[in-house]
């Protein structure tokens, strides 16, 4: 451990993977403070750009882009009342609020500090973790870790509000869509229809960017959505602002253990961690009667939190392979690129991989604080460009990526028929990340079980682990199903 600790300090320090860190850094300060896009979209966008890299510089690209979109996704929160991405939706309530009364200006302080130091909270946990992580993982067989992958399916599609079946069948179909191709154990052709093209199954990036980069680009274009560059101002204040965050630290810590937290569980993360952070402030702090009406305790919490849950997200994405959310999906994708298997190979032979991984979040949440503080007036003009002016240029960078893939016409053919399956799923209300988890798993899943039944037969239904992880796949399934019930129940008793 302590040759891959001297060995990440050689990586970080290394010209090459600051320039990509800075890089991604940028790019994701920009894609965070424009509406609809965010950090699933931007890493999408990101992950053609990796294939020609080495492993160190492109997890500096992605998780530089990765770690700061939450950072400045709060400008057009607080200035303009529309979120830059899922994750800063809490924070419109009391950040617009002070905006409208002249404190802009102090609610970004506040909320690009804690940004920082929550990123670097989740940094430290998953750096910490390691060292505990390596010797549960090594205990772990090929049943356990099928069992993982299915619990990550199923937690996400369990969490797909109140579209419980809909999640299931997502999820079951990205776990269709893994089986494409030649069996990697028997080398027998499934669902190729005699096509060469699909020996090879589907690939990761005209997927993930049609379901997510091109549905949402579209959507942006169809609700013709833009915003009134009249609020923006000179924005003062910023200092007292981080003088509001180390006067509530106690918070701070409480909000990023939350965010750490909620990225580790599969399935919650971007879409529910603010609104945690900001619920558990409101029930925990005094004087509660202020948030909503510009309380900058109301920007601190989510903002520690959302930036938190990256480092608790890689937590079981590096050590067991099991994605908690969307975006974790496609890094995993994004280390599958490079050749990389989460696990025990991961922990015993890349270790030095993983630290340099974790201090980049740290690093980049760094970074991206110091970007923000000294421009943010200018990242705030991003935020007013009409959609109508930046799709064609992302669709470029898009209709690219999806070719640069495999280099065949199909792969343009594919992106296109998932941008429209995308945007028709979000229209429709069907959730897309257990779709493209489920894809990412699939591999994963069909591996493992065929060890598993290869090598115990079907005694390892048996093994303690195996029963834990089913107990809480009936759970996850179970407990949104039973809310549901009890929902409709007490409608129909009200009425």
């Amino acid at each position: 451990m302590l040759d891959a600790i001297a060995q990440a300090s050689l990586h970080i320090l290394d010209p090459v993977h600051l320039f990509m860190l800075f890089a991604g850094t940028f790019l994701g300060l920009m894609l965070g403070v424009i509406p609809g896009i965010g950090g699933v979209t931007g890493l999408a966008l990101l992950l053609p750009f990796t294939f020609d890299m080495d492993a160190v510089s492109a997890f500096a690209f992605i998780i530089g882009m990765l770690a700061v979109t939450t950072t400045s996704d709060t400008i057009p929160s607080v200035l303009f009342a529309v979120p830059g991405t899922v994750g800063s939706q809490a924070t419109i309530i009391d950040g617009h609020a002070m905006a409208k009364r002249g404190e802009a200006g102090r609610a970004f302080g506040a909320a690009f500090t804690v940004s920082a130091l929550g990123g670097i909270f989740g940094a430290l946990l998953l750096t910490l973790s390691i060292p505990i992580l390596s010797p549960l993982v090594l205990t772990f067989g090929s049943p356990e870790f099928f069992m993982m992958a299915v619990l990550g399916v199923c937690m996400v599609a369990s969490l797909s509000g109140s579209a419980l079946m809909k999640g299931v069948i997502a999820g079951g179909s990205g776990l269709i869509l893994a089986t494409v191709g030649t069996d990697p154990i028997l080398s027998v052709e499934r669902w190729t229809f005699d096509q060469v093209y699909l020996w090879d199954g589907f690939h990761v990036v005209p997927i993930s960017l049609g379901l997510f980069g091109l549905a949402e680009i579209t959507d942006l274009l169809v609700s013709g959505k833009s915003i009134d560059a009249g609020a923006l101002g000179r924005l003062r204040g910023r200092w007292e602002g981080v003088r509001d965050a180390f006067r509530h630290w106690w918070l701070v810590i409480r909000s990023a253990t939350l965010g750490v937290w909620i990225g580790i569980i599969p399935g919650l993360g971007t879409l529910v961690v603010d609104w945690f952070a900001y619920g558990h402030a409101l029930h925990t702090e005094k004087n509660p009667e202020s948030f909503g009406t510009g309380d900058v305790r109301g920007v601190i919490a989510p903002e520690s939190a959302n930036n938190a849950k990256d480092g608790g997200g890689l937590i079981p994405t590096l050590a067991f392979g099991i994605p908690g959310s969307t975006s974790m999906a496609l890094f995993l994708g994004a280390m599958e690129i490079q050749g990389l298997t989460p696990g025990p190979e991961m922990l015993n032979q890349h270790l030095d991989v993983i630290f340099t991984i974790a201090w980049s979040l740290a690093l980049a949440n760094i970074i991206g604080t110091g970007t923000c503080f000294l421009f943010t007036d200018h990242l705030a003009r991003i935020a007013t460009i009409r959609a109508q002016l930046l799709a064609p240029v992302l669709l470029v960078i898009m209709f690219l990526g999806a070719f640069m893939a495999r280099r065949h016409i199909a792969d343009i053919i594919l992106f296109l028929f998932f941008g429209l399956l995308g945007w028709t799923m979000k229209r429709q209300g069907w959730p897309r990340p257990p779709l493209i988890i489920g894809f990412v798993l699939g591999s994963t899943v069909e591996k493992y079980l065929y060890i598993s039944i290869l090598t115990y037969g079907w005694t390892w239904l048996s093994r303690p682990w195996v029963i834990v992880l089913f107990l809480l796949i009936v759970a996850a399934l179970a407990t949104p199903a039973i809310q549901q019930y009890r929902n409709r129940t007490a409608a129909a008793t009200n009425s």
